[in-house]
């Protein structure tokens, strides 16, 4: 097998390239939301799921895909293995927050566990210093246990939530929005 290689991926190239983006898990985080006179509270606590649960892109009316109209001025690098994509970030930079916000990630699953997605990360959070961004900005789901694993230990942490982003029932199916930030100190 060849070495996988990063490399600046263009939007003439890769624009709507579907990203199948897919996981199973056993464990997510239990959000929990409470209110007092005093305020307000939330807690994640980390449980399992009765049995395993997976999820992949046919589930979605919206599949995760590069350079979405959306998305103006986003730019992306991809993992190669020879002229195969099977890694991809892309990066968009809000200027009004001063902040890059990763809007894809993915790594073709037997690639996975390989040191690929610290080399994307690598590139992002270079792309932040080079900009001077004040930090980099990721959405991941409360229920996606290995990604949050691994954006732990890149130095993101939890700086926001959405408890009803994906539909009206999300803290029921315990698929929350996280909101992870990683500061460029």
């Amino acid at each position: 097998m060849a070495p996988v290689t990063i490399k600046r991926i263009y939007k003439k190239d890769y624009e709507g390239f579907v990203l199948p983006i897919e996981y199973t898990t056993d464990r997510y985080y239990d959000v929990t939301l409470t209110s007092s006179d005093k305020g307000w509270s939330a807690t994640f606590e980390k449980k399992f799921f009765d049995s395993p649960v997976t999820h992949t892109p046919e589930e979605y009316d919206y599949p995760d895909k590069l350079f979405q109209p959306h998305w103006k001025g986003a730019f992306a690098y991809g993992a190669f293995d020879g002229e195969r994509l099977i890694g991809a970030i892309e990066l968009y930079a809000e200027k009004w927050a001063n902040r890059i916000r990763i809007t894809e990630l993915w790594i073709e699953e037997k690639y996975r566990k390989r040191g690929i997605g610290k080399q994307l990360m690598d590139k992002a959070k270079s792309r932040a210093k080079q900009r001077g961004a004040r930090m980099l900005i990721l959405e991941t789901q409360s229920c996606n246990i290995n990604a949050i694993g691994f954006y732990l230990h890149e130095g993101f942490d939890l700086v926001g939530f959405l408890s009803c982003d994906y539909s009206d029932t999300d803290l029921e199916r315990k698929e929350v929005r996280m909101e992870m930030g990683w500061f460029n100190k």
